[in-house]
């Protein structure tokens, strides 16, 4: 396998026009940092993979960068992906929805993304206390291998006396308080009230009509994983929610399900006692895709779980399972959990069940025999009737905006919610453009309900009005379903990343991983490494399409101007003690936009895990 080797290299300097979070209004240099071994963080905060990394590295940074002995810096890099997300003042909501502790770098122009060669959220960057990269990391599952890393170099510098401790430059904020905090999903209850998934306070809310008066809270309002009544429970960011019909609830004995997000798994809720227990997931994060047939669901490892609905058609509930980019199906009957759609894959390819691509969904809607999916990476309206996915609007992974009219040229922006409206039209949460947008299927066209919102990521039918989560004013608002069209003005955009120009003919596609120190390749489920290429369109790729085994590929490049090149690969590594031994799955998706063109480069190099040389004494 591929390693990073060669001349020490220093670290570029961190810049970024957005300036510095979680410092008390410091601005840190390179130079201010020196003696700590630092961690960089690329991520951009509509990506579920980079929040998967920022609870990847939580017990990392309270081991070594907390405390008067602290040695590690974790700066977080925000460099966004959508036209959103290079706000600052959404960046900082951002910081404090997902309880972010370190320092972060708001960097709207990726600059220092640039100057890292990051290709993909996330990206993690290892610099020494001397200021040299040590290590250039991409994706999910590199906890176990940095934790290795870092006490490497602590004893590596605390023999050179290059290390420092204590002095660190993290100043929390302090949030402001409110009822609602970052709310995510939002359920009309049978008496006229509301339940609301208090996402930033870890929790669940039942609001009176009057969406302001609070009935119930259920939850302690901290971070955990607990079943029990109201006070007992815990949850971790909870967002779908979803009531079952009552003869289903009566044979299972609960009534509605709950989507808890970062504990990887799915809550029953009854409503008479409040009390909450745990239906699906092990608390644990799936790192693979799901494969086909059914599994314990208590015994199934989920990932992300970000929003339920249940679907008389099939008799099941399905889950937009966001952190492997399918739709899975739990039987509440035989208390089994399986794939529903989706290969794994992130993208935007429609076609039958086991074929399509989907990119975190993240909101789901029932209307008889039609399921509606909120595609929000793809800032698609999907949906699936028939056995098939099809997309109603989306342009794929890099192009969205906030564009009405005809649905094949409408464009919305990393949208996380859909409503079926009784009249059999579609709302849809379109959350980066802060607007509720309509999609009428018999005219296939889109048109905005309401615009100036923040960040709406929910909406629900109750008591004759469309109940809008405003999840970034804390707070439900009311929209009267006969509410006017606006006159939107359109806006197209692409993703701001570098297009990298590829030759056409034979191209070289290599993937660097170096297993961690004291690790081994893994063969004991299969080969220990898996590559996969395709391309959209898949006109781009003449040959070197599929999977495999080795991380180096010879692909041909037809002469189609422009398209993505998908790449993912996946490690499998255990330790070498024998008797205590554990098994880590590193993996990343990359989706490289490419324009082919004569004097394009003829090969690609991507990074899963590569480690710079080091000169010890």
């Amino acid at each position: 396998m591929t390693t990073l080797r060669g001349p020490r290299v220093r670290a570029a300097e961190l810049i970024g026009s957005g300036g510095w979070l979680n410092t008390g209004g410091r601005q840190l240099t390179l130079a201010d940092l020196r003696g700590k071994i630092v961690l960089l963080d690329f991520w951009t905060f509509c990506c579920v993979n980079c929040l998967h990394v920022v609870d990847e590295l939580r017990p990392i940074e309270q081991k070594y960068a907390k405390g008067d002995d602290a040695v590690l810096v974790v700066v977080g890099v925000h460099s966004p992906k959508f036209v959103h997300e290079a706000d600052h003042n959404a960046v900082v909501a951002a910081v404090e929805r997902y309880g972010i502790e370190h320092t972060v770098l708001d960097d709207p122009e990726l600059k220092t993304w640039d100057a890292y060669a990051a290709r993909a959220w996330p990206t993690l960057v290892v610099i020494d206390p001397e200021g040299y990269v040590v290590a250039h990391l991409s994706g999910e599952g590199h906890a176990h291998g940095l934790d290795g890393l870092i006490a490497e170099l602590i004893a590596e510098h605390d023999a050179k006396g290059t290390l420092r401790r204590g002095d660190s430059p993290v100043v929390p904020t302090v949030s402001p308080s409110s009822e609602l905090r970052f709310p995510g999903k939002a359920l009309a209850l049978p008496d006229g009230a509301v339940l609301v998934s208090d996402s930033g306070h870890h929790r669940l809310v039942v609001l009176e009509p009057d969406l302001e008066t609070v009935r119930t809270r259920i939850g302690g309002g901290q971070r955990g994983f607990a079943d029990g009544g109201a006070n007992e429970a815990k949850f971790s960011e909870p967002q779908g929610l979803c009531l079952l019909p009552d003869d289903v609830a009566s044979a299972v004995g609960y009534d509605v399900v709950v989507a808890d997000t970062v504990n990887h798994a799915l809550r029953g809720l009854r409503l008479d006692d409040l009390a909450a227990g745990t239906i699906a997931g092990t608390g644990n994060q799936r790192m693979t895709s799901f494969d086909v047939g059914a599994t314990a669901a208590r015994e199934t490892e989920l990932s992300s779980p970000w929003d339920v609905a249940w679907w008389p058609a099939i008799g099941k509930l399905i889950i937009a399972m966001a952190g492997t980019h399918q739709l899975a199906a739990f039987d509440p009957f035989r208390e089994t959990i399986e794939v529903f759609a989706g290969t794994g894959h992130e993208g935007l390819i429609d076609g039958g069940l086991d074929d399509a691509w989907f990119a975190q969904p993240s909101g789901l809607a029932v209307d008889g025999d039609r399921l509606w999916v909120a595609d929000s990476e793809t800032s698609a309206l999907r949906w699936i009737s028939g056995g098939e996915v099809k997309t109603a609007v989306g342009q794929g992974l890099f192009r969205f905006g906030h564009k009405d009219g005809q649905a094949a040229d409408a464009l919305l922006q990393h949208p996380l919610g859909v409503t079926a409206l009784p009249d059999g039209s579609v709302a849809i949460c379109d959350t980066y453009n802060g607007a509720i947008r309509h999609y009428e299927p018999a005219t296939a066209t889109v048109s905005t309900l309401a615009n100036g919102l923040s960040e709406p990521s929910g909406a629900v039918v109750a008591n004759g009005n469309l109940v809008v989560v405003e999840s970034a004013s804390h707070r439900l608002v009311a929209i009267s379903l006969a509410s006017k069209y606006l006159d939107v003005e359109a806006r197209e955009f692409a993703t701001q990343r570098a297009t990298t120009e590829i030759a056409p003919g034979k191209f070289t596609l290599q993937v660097a991983f170096t297993p961690p120190t004291g690790q081994h390749f893994d063969n004991s489920f299969g080969p220990a490494t898996k590559l996969s290429v395709s391309a959209t369109p898949s006109e781009l790729l003449l040959d070197g399409a599929g999977e495999g085994e080795e991380l180096i590929r010879t692909l041909v490049i037809s002469d189609t101007p422009n398209g993505v090149l998908h790449v993912t690969v996946s490690a499998a590594t255990c330790d070498d003690d024998d008797e205590h031994a554990a098994c880590h799955l590193h993996q990343q998706d990359w989706g490289i936009p490419v324009r082919v063109a004569i004097g394009g480069v003829d090969h690609l190099d991507l990074m899963l895990r590569g480690m710079a040389e080091r000169t010890t004494t």
